[in-house]
């Protein structure tokens, strides 16, 4: 009797879920849409048990529909969510307040803030392996335990999204090692115990998942979670993992040497390596770069983080200066992404001398400032909304261009380079990107993405298969696309200009910053 692996994965706007046959290929891909909410500037949360937990339980029951196969065959389970969120739970798993999101959520500034003094910049690089970000989760329940003591009594666990989800399909409360050790710093130990001593600051130590690796199994489906997800109890579940790993596994990040730039809402990059690296700050003012820590792939080390804006920022494009394409979209018209790509690609190379910054909500890599804001540079009458609009693709491909320069910068350049994610559909970006870095990369087919990756960490986890070499050798070549040096040669003189109007405009971007908070 055949077998199949299950993989969900739970994003900032869309939730994914793939069925894959013995052969890896994928049976049954169902998506859902869904909402993230701003109720404050700096803010960002989403509805745990509507939106994470009934996305699963959503998509589960319409794979297994439309593959119309018996959950009996499904042989494992894996999920991913949102990497570094922060939701306190009671003891019956029912969440206390929405989940506080990723490092696009800058709340806990003070915090922050407070804890680099309380600790000192040595200790605090020590502990955390880098200057405190709005990414570090360990922020986030700190500001919870200082804004909301009410619901911080209350809490029996801090989790992530995918401890939630391997919770509420088992009643176990894991964590992947990877995450946790790059994420929860400095709650958990390198051996992934509890950090009983640096946890007083923030939780008790059992208000901490288990760290497991992510394809440990973590447990099997429940009677519970079986009669809401139409899954057969039971069923094996992994641990689970980020959005980001899991797309980067599904693409064949398993080896050192390889780069793997994910284009979401957010850019997330992971860079695989054979050492340990400390952390990196550029003398020439390209930022800095995070210490690597073990990689989910034994025997390797990963530099890995994101900027707070990709999808984001060509969203807010689109919905500022694209409003009659977006309605005829919904009434049955072309979508307006294509027609965006479309017109971008009419503009040529540089924005015939329009530049802009990506900030639109701060920053984390490489700048690690929440108070960083957008800019566009060098408007004119000649300019169109096709023009802003390429402008903003160009604003990725700096930011993409500048983590490249950092890595050689530490005599790590990347030998092979693979994007994938959203972005990857328009082609107008991904040659953008492609020029900008000057090498040709690798855009994995279509299907490759985090909830594919869940599947396939799923199929190695209960053993069909034996390694992540094996997992490497059974995934798609892809294609390839090969760099205009003509191009990469205007980006990179142009580079310099990109870079120093953050670094000459810093102080303004803060001051007008504290002015929009108050409003």
């Amino acid at each position: 009797m055949e077998h199949y692996f299950l993989g969900i994965d739970i994003g900032t706007y869309e939730s994914r879920g793939m069925l894959l046959d013995e052969n890896f290929m994928v049976v049954s891909d169902c998506s859902v849409a869904h909402t993230m909410d701003n109720p404050r500037p700096g803010y960002f949360e989403q509805d745990a048990e509507e939106i994470w937990w009934g996305d699963f339980c959503r998509l589960s029951r319409m794979l297994i529909e439309k593959s119309g196969i018996d959950p009996g065959r499904i042989a494992c389970i894996g999920a991913s969510t949102l990497g570094t969120d922060c939701l306190p739970v009671d003891g019956n798993l029912k969440p206390l307040r929405p989940a506080i999101l990723y490092g696009i959520d800058a709340r806990a500034t003070e915090e922050i803030k407070w804890l680099t003094e309380y600790y000192g910049e040595e200790e605090t690089r020590r502990l955390f392996g880098h200057p405190i970000c709005s990414g570090d989760t360990a922020t986030k329940i700190l500001w919870i335990r200082n804004h909301e003591p009410e619901i911080y009594a209350r809490t029996c666990r801090f989790l992530t999204g995918s401890s939630y989800i391997t919770a509420k399909l088992t009643g176990r409360f894991v964590i992947d090692q990877f995450l946790a050790k790059g994420s929860f710093r400095p709650l958990y130990n390198e051996d992934g115990s509890v950090n009983e001593e640096n946890c007083e600051l923030y939780c008790r130590s059992d208000q901490i998942a288990e760290c497991m690796y992510s394809t440990d199994i973590a447990g099997t489906v429940t009677a519970q979670a079986a009669r809401e997800t139409g899954l057969k109890e039971g069923t094996p579940v992994i641990v689970g993992t980020g959005d980001s790993t899991s797309e980067a596994i599904s693409v064949g990040l398993v080896e050192a040497g390889t780069a793997f730039f994910q284009y979401g809402s957010s850019m997330f990059f992971y860079y695989c390596v054979d050492k340990f690296v400390e952390d990196y700050k550029s003398p020439a003012g390209n930022g800095s770069i995070k210490g690597g820590k073990v990689f989910t792939v034994p025997g390797t080390f990963c530099m890995g983080d994101g900027t707070n804006a990709a999808g984001t920022l060509t969203r807010w494009v689109r919905d500022t200066l694209y409003h009659k394409e977006l309605e005829e979209e919904r009434n049955g018209g072309e979508n307006a992404y294509t027609i965006m790509a479309r017109e971008a690609g009419q503009i040529p190379a540089g924005c015939d001398g329009l530049m802009m910054l990506p900030y639109i909500y701060g920053e984390r890599s490489p700048l690690q400032d929440a108070m960083a804001s957008g800019m566009l540079v060098g408007l004119r009458g000649n300019h169109t909304r096709s023009h802003i609009n390429r402008a903003a693709l160009e604003a990725v491909g700096y930011t993409t261009y500048q983590h490249l320069l950092l890595f050689t910068e530490m005599g790590f350049p990347p030998r092979t380079i693979i994007t994938a994610g959203g972005g990857t559909k328009n082609a107008v970006w991904m040659q953008i990107i492609c020029d900008m870095l000057g090498t040709s990369i690798r855009i994995p087919e279509h299907y490759q993405c985090s909830a594919y990756g869940d599947a396939m960490l799923a199929a190695l986890g209960c053993g069909a298969i034996s390694s992540f070499v094996e997992l490497r050798d059974a995934l798609p070549l892809g294609t390839y696309i090969k760099p205009n040096m003509e191009n990469h040669k205007l980006y990179a003189q142009n580079y310099e200009i990109y870079r120093d109007l953050y670094l000459n405009n810093k102080d303004i971007m803060h001051k007008l910053g504290g002015k929009g908070r108050e409003l």
